[in-house]
């Protein structure tokens, strides 16, 4: 695991504890309505953790210029009913408002800020952990706080104030979720059981080569299956013609990064030949009707919505043989029910499988939670972008942070900190 403290190893009984937390929900327009409230209830153990602290909530929803764009208020009137208690709200971040309503705390309570995303210093300061902490909102957040809390795994890419201006002000430490996550991910990248199989679709193609080549030149996985546009741009690259409109598509997608994306592939494809697993059939949108086309029978003009019915067939199998599974992106268009096939069907296949099955966030963990199929899985991530990122091998900001800070704050006694 990281190197990070986490709530086991501080004592924060009667500690001004600052949270930031990923609570960013659906809303329906026009009325704020919370569509969907998981993210608020994920919050609950680290909260529980925290009974004996006085608790300071950093949260955002959306971002501006979005429809959903608004304070955090109903944000803690929900955190409260799933509480069964009061949450304490202020329209403020860190101005004389926000000092006075955590100077009134008490052991136990829990105050909500305003959205910080409603404030420049958060979506316009750039630069390092330094350069963060140097924010009238760190500054003055930190002066009132004893320990900073970092509880939001879908967040964890992103480098602003909130997330990382802290490290090394007060000591930083993983909430229950956040320790969940890179416990759970750490997993399946270090001790993975055999076999293990990479499955990556969607269209942030880039994101899923990155994934593949780290999973592969570190021997984490033993074979790559493809899907999705991962898939389209495989085969193409493997010497068969997709069609111009799926090239074309592909290339709208990737933008800047096309060139760099297919060099990568490309040489995945030389070096890993016998472990990267294409469809062996594709499904096209002909006219509206799901037209299933084995690979000769290829080009199409038609854009390709899934996988063809063997493909599919071949996927699920391997799934089930599996020991460990990571699962990034659908397999094709399932918003549209004929071609829904592939990814409803490589869903079902993990759910039925023995292995450890890790999903990544997006689309793929929504599909999975509508269809009540996450408790037969064995990590569904709650970052989309972060755990793509995490298992691609890259350096996430927020655990960058956190490592720094358990090396600043390790000795430091008077807080009582546990060497556990």
């Amino acid at each position: 695991m990281a190197s990070v403290l986490t709530l086991e190893n501080v004592n924060v009984e009667g500690r001004t504890v600052i949270v930031r937390v990923d609570i960013n929900s659906p809303m329906a327009p026009g009325s704020n309505l919370f569509l969907d409230d998981t993210r608020i209830k994920a919050i609950v153990p680290t909260l529980n953790r925290l009974s004996k602290a006085k608790v300071v909530l950093l949260a955002h929803q959306s971002r501006p210029g979005k429809d959903d764009f608004t304070t955090t208020l109903g944000h803690s009137r929900e955190l409260g009913r799933i509480l069964g208690r009061p949450i304490k709200w202020v329209e403020d971040l860190a101005g004389d408002r926000a000092m006075s309503a955590i100077e009134a705390l008490e052991d136990g309570d829990i105050l909500m800020l305003n959205n910080v995303r409603m404030y420049d210093e958060e979506v316009k300061t750039k630069g390092n952990f330094e350069a963060m902490a140097e924010t009238q909102m760190v500054q003055k957040l930190a002066s009132v706080a004893d320990l900073y809390v970092y509880d939001a795994f879908a967040c964890a890419h992103r480098a602003t104030p909130s997330g990382v201006g802290f490290t090394n002000l007060i000591p930083c430490v993983a909430g229950e979720l956040m320790a969940n996550e890179i416990r759970k991910l750490d997993l399946a990248l270090e001790r993975p059981a055999r076999p293990c199989i990479a499955v990556l679709g969607g269209v942030k193609v880039d994101d899923s080569i990155a994934v593949a080549e780290n999973m592969l030149r570190n021997e984490i996985c033993d074979e790559v299956w493809v899907t999705g546009g991962v898939a389209n741009l495989m085969l193409e690259l493997a010497g068969h013609d997709i069609g111009l409109v799926n090239h074309d598509f592909l290339v709208g997608e990737l933008g800047k990064q096309w060139y760099p994306t297919v060099e990568k592939a490309k040489s995945l494809l030389t070096d890993f030949k016998d472990n990267i697993r294409l469809p062996v059939d594709v499904a096209a949108n002909i006219e509206d009707n799901r037209v299933d086309l084995s690979l000769d029978q290829l080009p199409v003009s038609a854009p390709i919505f899934d996988l063809g019915i063997q493909s599919v067939r071949n996927l699920s199998m391997a799934i089930k043989k599996a020991g460990t599974v990571h699962l990034n992106g659908p397999a094709g268009v399932f918003e549209l029910p004929d071609f829904a096939l592939g990814t409803i069907e490589m869903l079902n296949a993990c759910a039925e499988s023995d292995a450890y099955v890790v999903v990544g966030g997006g689309h793929t963990a929504t599909l999975i939670m509508k269809r009540n199929l996450a408790s037969k899985m064995g990590h569904v991530s709650t970052g989309g972008g972060a755990c793509l990122d995490y298992i691609s091998g890259r350096s996430l900001p927020a655990v960058a942070s956190l490592e720094a800070s358990a090396r600043a704050f390790s000795m430091e006694t008077e807080f009582s900190i546990h060497n556990e």
